[in-house]
């Protein structure tokens, strides 16, 4: 399925991270630039055991994505999960 989560804070990032895991392509999209820029290089700008583990892994599958450009995730996207 192709999903898109809008925001990545320690919720959303955890989600799309583990949709990612499991098989789901997914875009994770925010609006704050520079935490984006640290989540394509492959960084969680959170603590949470593992989970830089499975971006990692997941981003080089080709099933996970971070990104500022909301529109285009939508268009992308079969579901949102939209945090706040």
């Amino acid at each position: 399925m192709r999903v898109c989560v809008i925001s990545t804070g320690y919720v959303g990032l955890v989600t799309g991270a583990c949709l990612a895991h499991i098989g789901h392509r997914v875009i994770c999209v925010d609006n704050n630039a520079e935490k984006v820029a640290l989540m394509q290089s492959g960084q969680s700008p959170i603590f949470e055991p593992g989970l830089t583990e499975i971006m990692q892994a997941s981003m080089q599958a080709g099933r996970l994505e971070f990104t500022t450009d909301l529109g285009a995730s939508v268009v992308h996207s079969e579901i949102l999960f939209i945090y706040r």
